[in-house]
């Protein structure tokens, strides 16, 4: 769902002293015929040079530069928010799709739909085209996803006598039994609210939407604190442990020694188990647990080729990331080299997701659970400018469980919050009508 003109005027509104839009500016020509050009991309996975040279070969006069910066929220959006401010940055920078409202902000990005990207718009998952298009243009080219499904060990099940859970009702019904093996059916990051996010997203709830006259703010609706409390029963009856986060060197000990029955997590999660100790053959994957209301799966994670404003470029960088995200040489390449999560091709998840796994014996999990889970999304969430604060803003309450807090009085006082930080940056925002 794009933004309303409004929220975009809103957006726009904050920007950093001294930086107009490129986007008000007339469109950059192309390249001339016959000139040669070279496209910089700062990005944080690995190896993105080796698909670069792919386009590099057929590509002689617009040749592409890869320079690996840390991940966004670790130094690399710091990175190209002070090359904007110089003046400089790359044509191409790795935004996750969450952080694009927040580039609006400083005006760090071009709208493609000036340089005639709606004509790709067919090639991408429809759910990941509309977390780039805000304010009636589109921000970003869509590089990779991680929609949710369930890892789990069929052994601990068995031996438990309960069947894999099909619901988070049923998941609920399960779980003691599978504790009374000594095991926990799942862990719980209290640090890490984007998860708690995709449950929510998966129930049906949306956070924050845009409006003519700026943004309204639903966090805290009937079905966030359902998901909330749910959550919060769960950790109160010692049915997950919050004690090790999914993939901490703590719950990878926990898993080697079959103390994690199950983890419902994104697609990129795969190659992360396999780090599990002695575990080849004995996972497989279902699809996520059900709300009662909802969606079939949600997705956690997913980042951006996007056009920094400052290129000078716009439609050959354009060009090139839609290359690389679409076409199944550049996205074998990216599954190959750089380790990517989902494709957001709509028509193509790379030729090694098709092959059965051996880790996990035998099975087409990628076509079996995951490219189904792609068409079963929340199509009406949105990110929002502040979308990391707010997620830190949580996890800080989340974090208070351990002193005995709840998950429902984090929500509440974590929308609160956020509203102050809107207006703050001098956003408009206001709460839903419950």
């Amino acid at each position: 769902m794009g933004l309303a003109g409004g929220a975009a005027a809103a957006l726009a509104g904050c920007a950093t002293p001294g930086t107009t839009s490129v986007n008000t500016q007339p469109v950059v020509p192309a390249a001339a015929a016959g000139e040669k050009i070279t496209l910089t991309y700062w990005a944080w996975l690995k190896d993105l040079q080796k698909v670069a040279d792919i386009w590099n070969a057929k590509n002689p006069n617009v040749q592409v530069e890869v320079s690996w910066i840390p991940g966004g929220n670790d130094g690399g959006y710091q990175k190209m928010y002070s090359a904007l401010a110089a003046g400089g940055g790359p044509d191409l920078g790795q935004v996750e799709m969450r952080s694009i409202p927040e580039f609006m902000l400083v005006n760090g990005l071009v709208d493609l739909r000036r340089y005639g990207i709606d004509e790709h718009a067919d090639r991408f998952d429809e759910t990941l085209w509309s977390q780039v298009g805000f304010a009636d243009g589109v921000y970003g080219i869509p590089q990779d996803s991680g929609p949710v499904g369930m890892y789990y060990r069929p052994d601990l099940y068995e031996q438990a006598g309960v069947p894999v859970p099909t619901t988070w009702t049923q998941w609920a019904e399960v779980a003691p039994a599978i504790r009374e093996l000594g095991v926990f059916i799942d862990a719980f990051a209290l640090d890490d609210a984007s998860i708690f996010g995709g449950h929510a997203m998966q129930a049906g709830a949306t956070w924050l939407r845009s409006t003519d006259d700026g943004w309204v703010i639903d966090m805290a609706d009937e079905i966030t604190l359902d998901v909330a409390r749910f959550f919060d029963k769960a950790i109160d009856d010692d049915l997950v442990t919050t004690s090790a986060n999914p993939f901490s060197p703590g719950w990878y000990a926990a898993a080697a020694d079959d103390k994690i029955a199950s983890l419902v997590q994104a697609s990129w999660g795969d190659a992360l188990l396999e780090s599990v100790s002695g575990a080849e053959g004995k996972w497989r994957v279902a699809p996520a647990p059900r709300w009662e209301h909802g969606y079939g799966s949600s997705f956690i994670g997913g980042s951006t080729a996007a056009v920094l404003a400052n290129s000078k470029h716009p439609k050959e960088a354009m060009e090139f990331a839609v290359w690389m995200t679409t076409s199944p040489e550049g996205v074998d390449a990216m599954i190959e080299h750089s380790g990517i999560g989902w494709s957001p091709a709509r028509d193509y998840i790379g030729a090694a997701r098709e092959e059965p796994s051996e880790f996990f014996g035998g099975q087409r999990y990628n076509t079996e659970v995951f490219q189904p889970a792609t068409q079963q999304q929340n199509p009406d969430w949105q990110w929002w400018p502040i979308t990391q604060q707010t997620f830190n803003i949580l996890g800080d309450g989340f974090r208070g469980k351990a002193t005995g807090g709840t998950l429902v009085d984090a929500v509440v006082a974590a929308e609160q919050r956020t509203i102050e930080v809107f207006r703050q940056k001098g956003l408009t925002i206001r709460k839903a009508d419950r």
